[in-house]
């Protein structure tokens, strides 16, 4: 499972010009089961995505077709980690 935390590095205009692809790339994501959970940081400096049912390689594979990476508007950090406990409803997320 991994934690993305994706960092605006522009102002938002540029993210929000961006936002309605980026709700595509995400909805496609979405359909292919491998993010879980995504949204806003608080204060709004960037996003936070869950995923699971891919290894690293595809995951940044995948990081690097986000319109917000080709458009040069958000950075991403990626934390790799195995879920050992999980609320009901969430287990398919826990590994092994």
């Amino acid at each position: 499972m991994f934690v993305v935390t994706l960092s605006y590095l522009t102002g938002l205009d540029r993210v929000d010009a961006a936002l309605p692809d980026h709700l595509t790339w995400l909805d496609r994501q979405y359909t292919d089961g491998i993010f879980r959970a995504s949204g806003r940081r608080v204060p709004r400096t960037g996003g936070v995505i869950l995923a699971a049912g891919v290894d690293r390689a595809e995951l940044d594979r995948r990081l690097a077709t986000d319109p917000f990476a080709e458009r040069g508007v958000a950075a991403y950090e990626v934390t790799e980690f195995v879920a050992s406990r999980v609320a009901a409803g969430l287990e398919p997320m826990r590994e092994g």
